[in-house]
């Protein structure tokens, strides 16, 4: 059950046009476009509608997908699935546990230690980076 709700027009305010068509109308990113590609830095990878913190750097890896993909999210109650049966096919959708925005999807094609790839749109996240 998602934690933050706000009205369709609220969401439309407080994001960018690529950020809501991503995050609340399911939409994807064009691949290679997001700078958080090249993101090599510490820190904690938030959703972009809420804040929630999602991913830890050290899970980030180069997939070779065009998209920021990591292993595992932050802890199990980061993010949330369901089932997507767009595109002629069937995919586990990722969403934010806090406000039900869409990430992008997992796979099971990831390296070890949890053989998952956690291929999320780079305009559904934003980078803290760790302070020293």
């Amino acid at each position: 059950m998602q934690k933050i709700s706000k009205p369709d027009a609220e969401w439309q305010k407080t994001l960018s046009p690529e950020a809501y068509r991503v995050l609340r109308e399911h939409g994807t990113e064009r691949a290679g476009t997001s700078p958080l590609n090249h993101e090599k830095r510490k820190g904690t990878f938030t959703c972009a509608g809420c804040g929630k913190p999602l991913f830890d750097s050290a899970t980030k890896y180069e997939s070779g997908t065009g998209w920021p993909s990591f292993y595992a999210p932050l802890d199990e109650d980061a993010v949330g699935t369901s089932e997507d049966r767009s595109w002629f096919s069937t995919r586990t959708e990722v969403h934010c546990a806090d406000c039900g925005g869409h990430l992008g999807h997992v796979f099971p094609d990831g390296p070890k230690p949890t053989g998952l790839r956690y291929c999320m749109n780079g305009v559904a996240l934003d980078f803290k980076p760790e302070t020293e």
